[in-house]
C-alpha cells in the first residue's frame, strides 16, 4: 500500500487534515524555512521556533540569541532577521538561535500535534526527499503562506517535493491540492524567478531590495540538511 502526499495551502486549513500520524513538512520559502536550513547547514547547533514577539523577548532577556521578523523586516532590538545570508557567518557555528517570523514559525506551531515535523525548502530539496522516501509515512506539505493566505512560492516548493517523490513510485499523489502544486511547479521550473516576478511576496521583498534573497531561496540543494523537530528544537537530522 502506497503512502499519500497532500498539500495544505495554508495553516488556516490545516485542522481539516488528519495529521497525528503524518510527517508534516513546513514550507516557507521566502524566507523562514530557507534561513533555517541555511543556519543548520552552516553550523548552528539548534533552533527554537516561537510564535510571538513576546516569547522571543522573554528568551532574549534570558541571554538567548534571537532572530525576529515581521512583515519582511527585522524587528528592532533583536540580533538577527530572516535573510539566509545572515546565517552563513562563522560566528554562529555551535549557537542556539530562538526564531520567530511572520509565517514560518506560526506554521510550525500549527503542526505541533503531528507525528513528526520537518522543514522544507528548495535549498534542501534532494536531501529532504531522500529522507521522506524511506519513512513509510503519509506526508502533508504545509505551506506557511502569507498571514494564513495562499502564496505562490510555498506551493511551487510543495509541487517540487511532490514531483520528486512521485518518481519513486512509492506514493499516491492524486489529490487535487497535490496535482495543482505539481502542475504549477512544472510550469515554473525552467525559470522560477521570472515566474515569481508578479507574485505578492516577490514584490514585497523586491521593494526592500531583497532580490538576492529571492534568487538564493529558489536555488535547489544549497543547504542539504534536514531540520527536524526534536522536543521544542529544530536540529539537523543525523546522517
Amino acid at each position: 500500500m502506497k503512502n499519500t502526499i497532500e498539500v495544505c495551502f495554508s495553516p488556516h486549513s490545516f485542522p481539516l487534515y488528519p495529521h497525528e500520524e503524518c510527517i508534516v513538512v513546513v514550507i516557507d520559502v521566502l524566507r523562514a524555512t530557507s534561513s533555517m536550513c541555511t543556519a543548520l547547514h552552516y553550523g548552528v547547533e539548534k533552533i527554537l521556533p516561537v510564535a510571538s514577539i513576546a516569547e522571543a523577548r522573554d528568551f532574549q532577556s534570558k541571554g538567548f540569541l534571537v532572530a525576529a521578523e515581521r512583515s519582511a523586516h527585522r524587528v528592532d532590538g533583536f540580533d538577527l532577521g530572516n535573510s539566509p545570508f545572515e546565517y552563513m557567518k562563522p560566528g554562529l557555528k555551535g549557537k542556539v538561535i530562538v526564531f520567530t517570523t511572520t509565517n514560518g514559525t506560526q506554521a510550525i506551531r500549527t503542526a505541533r500535534d503531528a507525528y513528526k515535523i520537518v522543514i522544507g525548502s528548495f535549498l534542501n530539496l534532494t536531501a529532504l526527499c531522500q529522507w521522506l522516501a524511506v519513512q513509510r509515512k503519509n506526508i502533508i506539505l504545509l505551506c506557511a503562506g502569507w498571514k494564513d493566505i495562499f502564496n505562490l512560492e510555498d506551493t511551487l516548493c510543495a509541487g517540487a517535493i511532490a514531483a520528486k517523490l512521485d518518481t519513486t513510485g512509492m506514493f499516491e499523489t492524486n489529490y487535487d491540492s497535490t496535482l495543482a502544486s505539481k502542475s504549477l511547479y512544472e510550469g515554473a521550473k525552467k525559470d522560477m524567478y521570472a515566474f515569481m516576478e508578479s507574485s505578492s511576496h516577490f514584490n514585497r521583498l523586491a521593494k526592500l531590495n531583497l532580490q538576492d534573497d529571492i534568487r538564493f531561496c529558489l536555488k535547489a540543494d544549497q543547504a542539504p540538511v534536514v531540520p527536524v523537530m526534536e522536543g521544542n528544537y529544530l536540529v539537523p537530522l543525523k546522517k
